[in-house]
């Protein structure tokens, strides 16, 4: 990202000016014709209208706005010069409000321009119907005649009073509500589907009214009507044309300028919309930031020093219908559709720096919009940030080893592991406890009385190991859970929880060393550990609390939470037919212990009318408050190495992820990305190979990958972030293959039949720990 769509100027003009101005000095002369248009049914809807050379929407933008074309933008919603934060626990929230506490003035929003004053028009009392339309398009269609159609596009766009009387449900009512937006949704969809396959002369009208709508001189806060206005104009798809972005813009800014009362409105109206108009809205913006980062025709932008506000503007509204998504559940589009790949491509470490020197100001970084930012593009922050941490880590201890005039040693840079694997937790944790300080170093492992040197196979291997155990049943730490497939923590009391504290430790490790691990935990618990996301710094303050529902307690026990659902929904009466209490009860070592969920609880009796209550308390006590100590180890523990404000840009989808990896698992995609070392993809042996991998069954796939890789989950950048690689074995075929797990390797000996390859291949890949060194 440049420099000035990072820090832009408060004094900027707007964007329409320079166009204007630009224009006038003959430096645009591919402005004459109309920028090539981005969507495939725009081009469409654009080749089936008028045929006669058509003058551009910036010339007439400009012959709007060129008498006013010194002014300032007095109203930039981005930049402001504040002191360098050096507490990072003060940063605010991640998202910015989405509010600007100054109403911008229309001086701000095209301060070139200066229209006359438009009569108030007369307001049509009925409202056109979608049948009305439709009629009159198809009459259009066949007969050519489009003055009908013109003349209704004409009066619904002339002004925001206009645009209210044609797509009100009800010209009459106020509709002041956030449950009903009052607009004819019907109407909106026939009249924009429509419009891309008008005439062009009809669609620059529609751009005329938007830009005079935009002109208007406020007078006072915004009413409803206006933001229904601005709520029917935001899915005009005339904006997915590069040519209409300086009127796009304007309206964004519009719209991210509003007052938090406005934005709330908006909301929830933006949550009604269909799954397929919301998806666009969220499209249209990406590709609006997307182009305005990296144009493919610069020439057709004004200079980005003239509009640094126009990212800043489109991120806000972004922030709008991401809110509105995360109000509906489930949620109307996947959160990854909200990731805007093209950041991938900028300096992530320097939006990351800016967000951590000036937090959530007026000077922009992406990261106060982390929604938009890829699961692979956080990765990469973090593991930089991870990485500077453990230089600095060890370039201090290197500092005191010299200071006191001792001999540095290379082993005081790595956070070193000696182990048995006899006594592998025992002696895992007395390391960790012991090495606390070193936790932020990079990790070696080395099993003692065996010959391996880890180039990270080791490591891996000490994590599954390790892993497995503590996960046992048998161990007791964590109880699993047959119907939903996953671990949840044993409420069972204890005097130490440090074990706990090391299954912390070990996470927070596999994401600092980037390491992925099978561990099966319910989603519920990497919101618990983002609660909150940077350890407070009084200790006194709970951590690892959340708000659950019965359905975080679905993904664990779903049997329980069905039993509850059906309390909730019973029509009887629950307290003579249930005969339950405040209270709840637990087996701990073969003794039924009970807890009252309430001061009181076991006198009070669930009823029809606190049932409610009870469900909420019950799910609050098995996910928070039974397993408090045990789960405040573990975030403690998680912390102690992945203390970062990185963490704050994380959904607890995404910690999951990088933390155990997907578990889906496309060989196809491992194939394609494959490397060969002494042979060709179209050896024998290769074309053997691979016939027999696709046709494994996935428990014999995951076998493969954590033979080869160390770990059966697929990293956050897919299969081709492996860098899988198979080399020729030049030993006896009757050898099994042999895997270099530190290096993703595979070393295939030239089995002369598939049959034998298989055979072979599924002994290895099922008897695949330990080095085997005497």
């Amino acid at each position: 990202m440049s420099e000035a769509a990072r820090d832009p100027s408060p004094g900027a003009s707007p964007a329409v000016a320079a166009a204007a101005s630009e224009e006038k000095k003959g430096k645009e002369p591919e402005r004459d014709k109309l920028p090539p248009i981005v969507s495939a049914g725009a081009a469409a809807g654009l080749e089936r209208g008028s045929k006669g050379q058509i003058s551009t929407l910036s010339s007439f933008v400009s012959t709007v706005t060129q008498k006013k074309e010194a002014a300032g933008n007095r109203s930039s919603p981005t930049h402001v010069s504040l002191p360098n934060i050096r507490n990072v626990r003060d940063l605010p929230p991640i998202c910015l409000d989405v509010r600007q506490k100054q109403r911008m003035s229309m001086d701000a929003l095209l301060s070139e321009a200066k229209v006359p004053a438009f009569p108030e028009p007369t307001l049509r009392s009925q409202p056109k119907s979608v049948k009305d339309f439709e009629e009159d398009l198809e009459k259009a269609e066949s007969t050519g005649n489009w003055k009908t159609v013109h003349a209704f596009y004409i009066a619904a766009f002339d002004s925001f009073p206009e645009i209210n009387a044609a797509f009100k449900k009800d010209i009459t009512a106020s509709f002041n509500t956030i449950e009903d937006s009052g607009v004819n949704a019907n109407l909106v969809n026939a009249v924009f589907d429509a419009l891309l396959n008008t005439p062009q002369d009809i669609q620059k009208s529609v751009l005329k009214g938007i830009i005079n709508s935009l002109l208007r001189d406020w007078k006072g806060p915004r009413t409803k009507d206006d933001l229904r206005a601005y709520f029917i104009l935001l899915q005009n798809p005339q904006f997915n044309i590069t040519s209409t972005y300086v009127i796009y813009a304007h309206l964004l800014r519009q719209i991210a300028t509003l007052v938090e009362a406005d934005h709330h409105f908006l909301v929830h109206w933006l949550k009604k919309l269909s799954q397929k108009k919301f998806k666009q809205l969220v499209e249209r913006l990406l590709q609006f930031v997307s182009l305005r980062l990296f144009p493919a025709k610069p020439e057709e932008f004004p200079p980005l020093t003239k509009c640094s506000w126009w990212i800043p503007s489109a991120a806000k509204v972004l922030a709008l219908l991401n809110t509105a998504n995360n109000l509906v559940h489930p949620p109307l589009i996947p959160y990854t559709d909200f990731y805007n790949s093209t950041l991938d491509h900028i300096d992530l470490m320097e939006e990351y720096h800016t967000w951590q020197s000036f937090g959530n100001s007026h000077r922009f970084s992406f990261c106060q919009y982390p929604f938009v930012i890829s699961i692979a593009a956080k990765k990469i922050i973090i593991q930089r940030d991870s990485e500077q941490q453990m230089i600095s880590i060890a370039r201090q201890s290197l500092v005191d080893k010299v200071s006191r005039r001792q001999r540095p040693d290379m082993n005081m840079l790595f956070l070193n592991m000696k182990v048995r694997r006899t006594h592998l937790v025992s002696d895992s944790l007395d390391e960790l406890t012991r090495k606390r300080a070193d936790l932020k170093k990079k990790l070696k492992v080395t099993f003692v009385g065996e010959a391996g040197l880890d180039m990270g196979g080791l490591t891996k291997e000490w994590f599954l190991l390790l892993i497995r155990q503590i996960f046992h049943p048998d161990y007791g730490m964590f109880t699993y859970h047959k119907d939903s497939n996953c671990h949840w923590f044993s409420s069972f009391k204890c005097d130490n929880y440090s074990e706990f504290r090391l299954v912390g430790i070990l996470m927070g490790l596999a994401v600092y060393n980037s390491i992925t691990l099978d561990i099966r935990f319910p989603p519920c618990c990497y919101k618990k550990l983002l609660s909150p996301p940077v350890v407070p710094s009084d200790q006194n303050t709970p951590v690892g609390i959340c708000s659950v529902t019965i359905d975080d307690l679905c993904q664990i026990m779903p049997e329980l939470a069905h039993g509850l659902q059906e309390l909730l929904s019973y029509e009887g009466n629950v307290e003579e037919d249930f005969y339950s209490t405040f209270q709840v009860f637990q087996e701990e070592f073969g003794i039924i212990k009970s807890y009252n969920l309430k001061p009181g609880g076991d006198k009070i009796p669930v009823t029809n009318q606190n049932r409610k209550e009870y469900v909420q308390l019950y799910t609050d006590f098995l996910l928070n408050k039974s397993i408090y100590k045990q789960f405040a180890a573990f975030y403690c523990g998680f912390h102690s190495v992945c203390a970062s404000n990185a963490l704050m840009l994380l959904r607890p989808e995404e910690v999951e992820i990088l933390v155990c990896g997907s578990p889906e698992l496309d060989m196809h995609a491992l194939q394609r990305s494959t490397q060969y070392d002494g042979y060709a993809k179209t050896d024998p042996t290769i074309r053997y190979f691979w016939d027999v991998v696709l046709g494994f069954p996935l428990d014999l796939q995951k076998k493969l990958l954590h033979f080869t890789t160390g770990s059966d989950r697929v990293p956050v950048g897919g299969m081709a972030d492996l860098h899988f690689k198979i080399s020729k074995n030049e030993t006896s075929t009757n050898w099994l293959p042999v895997a270099h797990t530190c290096f993703n390797q595979l070393c295939l000996p030239p089995y002369k039949s598939k049959k034998d390859l298989k055979q072979k291949l599924i002994i290895g890949i099922s008897n695949s720990e330990g080095f085997g060194l005497e």
